[in-house]
């Protein structure tokens, strides 16, 4: 009688050794979220023993069931992927470019500055490369560059407030907008969807539109800080033509060609 072989039975993919790690931290997030309620991003990273980043990564993720908003963490509702520019999907996109093009610019801050950093993933970078031993004035609009600057010493922040949007944690009145066109800026630091040399500044957001133009109005010189990504588009909110700004801030690596397009503007580029 002929024997048969037994066909072998396809093996399931094994998760990688970051995936099982990811899983664990999300398990102990989901725990600590049950127990205590939202709970400041900077805790869970302490309590996990990991970056804040690494959270935030965690978290960026399509299938993470918890979500970061306001510099904290809380449970995912439904639907809310979906409202999701969002602040969290693009935090770690270009992350490097963003902090080299941000630590340059905060080498222009000096002692005394009031300053408006503006809300968006790109600022929190500039935001933690403020110096930290000089005594400053910080307006903002935005949870997570206030959760920042909030910690620094000698600080003192301005908050603005209004109705709360999520897509970029950011609030927004105008009431606000009336209270920015009153202050003394020395220094505004703008972040941007799209830098074009003929179409101007945008972003993605139209109630960020009227606080970036306060700011701008405000301020005696305008910094707008960027990867190198964002040179070239154009988002549907435009705020600002280029000759505004003191100077453009780039991180990355641009080709030639695309820097001879802003050949007439202040463009610095901070190489990674």
């Amino acid at each position: 009688m002929a024997s048969t072989t037994p066909t072998p039975s396809a093996k399931t993919a094994q998760p990688t050794l970051g995936e099982r790690s990811r899983s664990l931290r999300l398990s102990r997030m989901q725990e600590m979220i049950r127990d205590q309620g939202p709970t400041p991003l900077a805790r869970i990273a302490e309590v996990l023993g990991v970056t804040v980043m690494t959270v935030r990564r965690d978290l960026a993720a399509e299938d993470a069931p918890l979500i970061c908003l306001g510099g904290h963490v809380l449970e995912a509702s439904p639907g809310a992927g979906e409202s999701r520019y969002s602040i969290d999907r693009e935090v770690d996109q270009h992350a490097q470019r963003k902090r080299l093009a941000c630590q340059r610019a905060a080498q222009r801050v000096e002692e005394g500055d009031s300053l408006f950093i503006d809300c968006g993933t790109t600022m929190t970078h500039l935001a933690e490369a403020l110096p930290v031993d000089i005594g400053l004035s910080v307006i903002c609009y935005s949870l997570n560059i206030a959760n920042i600057v909030s910690q620094r010493p000698n600080t003192q922040v301005i908050l603005l407030g209004g109705l709360y949007h999520p897509s970029s944690a950011s609030f927004a009145s105008e009431e606000g907008v009336a209270y920015l066109r009153r202050l003394g800026v020395n220094k505004a630091f703008l972040s941007a969807g799209g830098v074009d040399p003929r179409r101007g500044v945008s972003c993605s957001n139209f109630h960020e539109v009227p606080i970036k133009q306060a700011a701008i109005a405000s301020a005696a010189e305008c910094y707008v800080v960027i990867d190198q990504s964002k040179l070239g588009r154009f988002r549907p909110a435009f705020y600002s033509t280029l000759e505004v700004f003191s100077g453009i801030v780039v991180g990355g690596t641009p080709e030639q060609d695309q820097l001879d397009l802003f050949s007439d503007f202040p463009i610095e580029v901070v190489a990674g």
